[in-house]
């Protein structure tokens, strides 16, 4: 049986159709341990709600859906956090992470995909950031009044004072540093 162009780099591909090659999947593993420590690096980012933290996770599950697609970028956003409530049990707020993130890099990486260069990259992380702004906030208006003492009421009091301004700066903090280091990790990644 021939082997196809595209897996005659690696012999060892997981299936005899051209799966995923040894190295990216390797590299898909690096990307989720990377994912995953960072996760437990949770900054306050917004004073007038500290408990609010932000961790640069979504950033490394972003260059993996850049670089090999958005598949690998979903599985480099929810295996990480899946692990992590292991750790910790807070299965809501990881459930939201995981939507948050989902929802900036997958509508981004597919518009990157589509419109190729600085304007599709442009282009997607302004359409998975609008996406994600309104994940982010459904998420909270179901989410947050079943597992905290805060009910809808008082969740819709803080969309515009809180919870838009804070996802806004997530978003923006993913998306620009992002897109400073795409380019060259997506170039050593798939080298």
């Amino acid at each position: 049986m021939a082997i196809p162009p595209h897996a005659q780099h690696d012999t060892h591909a997981t299936t005899r159709r051209g799966g995923w090659p040894t190295r990216r999947i390797s590299v898909t593993a690096l990307l989720c341990a990377l994912s995953f420590i960072m996760t437990f690096v949770e900054i306050p980012i917004f004073p007038p709600a500290p408990w609010l933290e932000y961790d640069p996770s979504g950033i490394v599950a972003f260059v993996a859906a850049l670089a090999f697609g958005p598949g690998t970028g979903a599985i480099v956003v929810v295996l990480p956090w899946v692990l992590k409530t292991l750790f910790s049990f807070n299965v809501w707020g990881h459930l939201m992470a995981i939507v948050a993130n989902l929802a900036l890099i997958l509508p981004a990486a597919l518009v990157a995909r589509r419109v190729r260069g600085t304007r599709g990259l442009v282009v997607g992380m302004v359409v998975g950031g609008l996406v994600s702004l309104v994940a982010s906030i459904l998420c909270n208006l179901v989410v947050t009044p079943l597992y905290t003492a805060v009910g809808i009421a008082d969740v819709i009091a803080m969309i515009v004072p809180i919870l838009l301004p804070f996802n806004l700066i997530k978003i923006i903090l993913n998306c620009v540093v992002t897109g400073l280091v795409q380019r060259p990790l997506s170039q050593a990644l798939s080298a």
